[in-house]
């Protein structure tokens, strides 16, 4: 969703091999065949503007599935199949962005220019929406006391602070020898205390952060695994077992355990339960998102170009759903918790937020969104 390459932008193909490179002539060779002509070359940075469409195409469906989700909040209470559907997209649908932003974060260390990237690409996009979600709250919801906290993520910005402190912690992860338990004993150990506080969402950062460790340890051959036919297969008796057990659970347990934004205690559990819940939620989700990944499409489709726009729908959907509750349009249709006002719903969503992510619109966000903001950094710190 930014200058470094994460989870909203589209992802470069891999770089070519050595063996594509050209070779240093030898000291014994008695003729070298001249080089060829500069202007049969291709163009500089050719290599970096390719993009591969199958993680444009997860991303620009994982977005979807969000805007999707935050739509059916309002209007699923009189549904147990909407609430089972919701849950089940919210058990992987963040995961499976955290699990691409870890993955695409492998590369990144402390450099200045990495730094620089990261602060443009998270920091700032945090800022910005940060205080306009604020202050639409405060004049669309006639809220003339909240406040504007950059301490206190609203609604969807958390994503953008937990990036930015996932990917800080990045060479940390990289130089330990098993990152992935250490980062859950830390999810464990984070839903029984409550006292970590609202501060930066913090419960969420590190709930979560297990799913970006992972990332982190993936390599392109393990999505070669994911999308093979046999594991595609096997994902759809998955995803039924996971609808059917979500339908039993929907009356009976708790959203907060989907959100990750809260303690076991201050959910009324038993703290115990809290490792329980994150073990097996970190379990149920990988294995929902690997059945996802399973059926993202390789080939570039008419949607591959909104990979690189999912920022900006993630950033501006939000606006459309708080605002319909603002307005009272979920509150004076009742028709919406219906089965035609639910399929109404999504699809609304899923067009809205996909004309969100065109071309036209990253262009104009770019200015927040992705920054250059050269004059606020050292000239020399892209090369140091």
């Amino acid at each position: 969703m930014f200058h470094a390459p994460n989870v909203f932008q589209r992802a470069p193909l891999p770089s070519a091999t050595r063996e594509s490179e050209p070779r240093r002539q030898g000291t014994t060779t008695a003729t070298a065949a001249p080089p060829a002509p500069v202007a049969n070359k291709p163009p500089a940075g050719a290599q970096a503007k390719q993009r591969d469409a199958y993680f444009d195409n997860v991303k620009y469906l994982a977005i979807v599935l969000v805007a999707v989700a935050h739509a059916w909040e309002p209007v699923m209470d009189g549904s147990r199949t909407a609430r089972a559907l919701y849950m089940v997209a919210y058990t992987f649908h963040m995961p499976a962005f955290v699990i691409i932003s870890g993955y695409f974060s492998r590369s990144f260390d402390l450099s200045a220019a990495k730094v620089k990237r990261l602060v443009t690409g998270a920091a700032v996009p945090y800022v910005v929406f940060e205080t306009a979600y604020s202050l639409f709250k405060r004049y669309a919801d006639g809220s003339p006391n909240q406040p504007i906290s950059l301490l206190d993520p609203w609604y969807l910005t958390w994503f953008l602070a937990a990036l930015f402190i996932w990917r800080l912690t990045t060479p940390l992860w990289q130089v330990l020898r098993h990152p992935l338990p250490v980062a859950l004993v830390i999810a464990v150990l984070a839903s029984f205390s409550p006292s970590i506080g609202d501060d930066l969402d913090l419960q969420r950062v590190l709930q979560f952060l297990p799913f970006f460790v992972l990332g982190l340890q993936l390599k392109p051959e393990h999505f070669q695994l994911i999308r093979r036919g046999e594991v595609r297969m096997l994902a759809l008796p998955l995803f039924a077992a996971a609808l059917v057990f979500a339908y039993w659970a929907a009356p009976r347990m708790q959203l907060g355990w989907f959100y990750r934004n809260n303690s076991a205690q201050e959910m009324g559990a038993p703290w115990w339960s809290g490792a329980v819940m994150t073990t097996a939620m970190f379990g149920c989700a990988l294995l929902l998102t690997i059945g996802f990944l399973s059926w993202v499409p390789r080939r570039p489709m008419w949607f591959t170009v909104l990979g690189a726009g999912t920022i900006c729908g993630y950033l501006l959907h939000g606006f459309l759903i708080k605002g319909a509750g603002y307005a009272g349009v979920f509150d004076s249709y009742d028709w919406l918790s219906a089965p035609a006002g639910l399929v109404l719903v999504s699809l609304v969503a899923a067009a809205a937020v996909t004309l969100m992510c065109t071309p036209p619109v990253r262009r104009v966000l770019r200015v927040v969104t992705e920054p250059e903001m050269n004059w606020a950094f050292r000239r020399d710190a892209a090369g140091r």
